[in-house]
């Protein structure tokens, strides 16, 4: 009956080891992705082919890794720093665009490597 008993121990001693070798997440390096906000033109407006746009970046952004396309044409764009709550960012919507729905799309990467995304809907007008 011993026997069994010193199985059992055994079989629990391998099995709580195999857990704790995992670690936690908390020990890993947490990731805080670029968040944008303040879109103007608000979404679904109409807005004319070169029409300035904006919005703002979050803090933790790295500003020169900013890339905005609409409707997968790339724009130039103006990076403006904010008192310490982020960026303020504007650009055109190409002349070429017209009679039709937009997507600006915006790519960026943050602190730690973290990229983020966002983006908004317009109808550009002819």
């Amino acid at each position: 009956m011993k026997q069994y008993n010193y199985l059992w121990v055994l079989v629990l001693m391998i099995v709580t080891s195999n857990s704790w070798a995992y670690g936690s997440s908390s020990s890993s390096k947490s990731c805080i992705k670029p968040k944008f906000t303040d879109f103007s033109p608000a979404e679904n407006t109409e807005v004319a082919a070169g029409a300035v746009f904006s919005f703002s970046a979050s803090a933790n952004t790295l500003p020169n890794t900013i890339k905005v396309t609409v409707k997968g044409l790339p724009t130039s764009l103006t990076v403006i720093p904010k008192n310490k709550s982020g960026f303020q960012v504007s650009g055109t919507i190409p002349m070429s665009l017209k009679g039709v729905y937009a997507r600006i799309a915006i790519t960026a990467e943050g602190q730690s490597n973290c990229k983020g995304d966002g983006g908004w809907l317009l109808k550009i007008t002819e």
